[in-house]
């Protein structure tokens, strides 16, 4: 039997409007939304054709047949906030994009970073991408046991309350993919090793199934923030 993406609304939901994609979607015939990260938005662990931004561009172009989306894969394995953020000028705003995702942190916990430096470069970049035409929704770490140790947990906990924290004063939304993870874990009985791809014996990336239902949940909660924006 196949495993169920279900998660419930209040865990997946991104409790803001997307006001700048909801307009780019009534007047535009052409959309670009860019993902940008590290090695879990890149794909890591996943065939070519299942990372996240690929089946969010999946799921995306069936709940929006008149429209020619195209989510852009900007994930570099190994990057962080401060990496990322130094990529903005050419891979975000040289693509003109109506809703950026920037996952973020998982290197940060799981390598020990210093989480201030790595907060500082995560408020920056939001600043940054203020100027910008695009929605932003910050992606939090996945939900895996590299990240669940004795010795990444408290980083893993601090960098998740620093991200919440960054998206707070920057009043952009959070899609906590900790929480969605942590829900088919814990409540739904999924066991790591249907949601976790071990290839490299790290035990951090995920595999086909969760990040097809990733991008499935970030999809649903993608449209209900448009309609959100459109009842506003």
């Amino acid at each position: 039997m196949p495993l169920s993406c279900n998660v419930p609304r209040e865990i997946r939901s991104l409790g803001r409007a997307l006001p700048k994609l909801a307009d780019a979607l009534d007047r535009q015939e052409g959309i670009n939304i860019v993902a940008i990260g590290s090695s879990s938005t890149a794909g890591d662990g996943a065939g070519p054709a299942d990372s996240y931004p690929k089946r969010l561009n999946a799921h995306l172009s069936d709940r929006f047949p008149q429209r020619s989306i195209k989510v852009l894969n900007l994930g570099i394995g190994g990057q962080e906030a401060p990496d990322e953020a130094a990529r903005f000028k050419t891979d975000v705003f040289g693509n003109s994009p109506s809703l950026v995702i920037w996952q973020v942190g998982t290197n940060a916990a799981w390598k020990n970073y210093f989480l201030d430096d790595v907060q500082a470069a995560i408020i920056k970049g939001l600043r940054r991408l203020a100027d910008g035409n695009a929605d932003v929704i910050l992606m939090n770490l996945q939900y895996a046991p590299a990240l669940l140790t004795a010795g990444t947990m408290p980083a893993t906990d601090e960098m998740l309350k620093l991200i919440a924290a960054a998206a707070k004063e920057s009043q952009v939304s959070v899609f906590n993919r900790y929480e969605i993870m942590k829900y088919w874990n814990k409540a739904a009985s999924i066991p790591f090793d249907q949601m976790i791809c071990n290839f490299d014996g790290n035990m951090l990336h995920q595999n086909d199934w969760s990040y097809n239902c990733i991008a499935e949940a970030l999809a649903d909660s993608i449209v209900e923030a448009l309609n959100i924006s459109r009842s506003s």
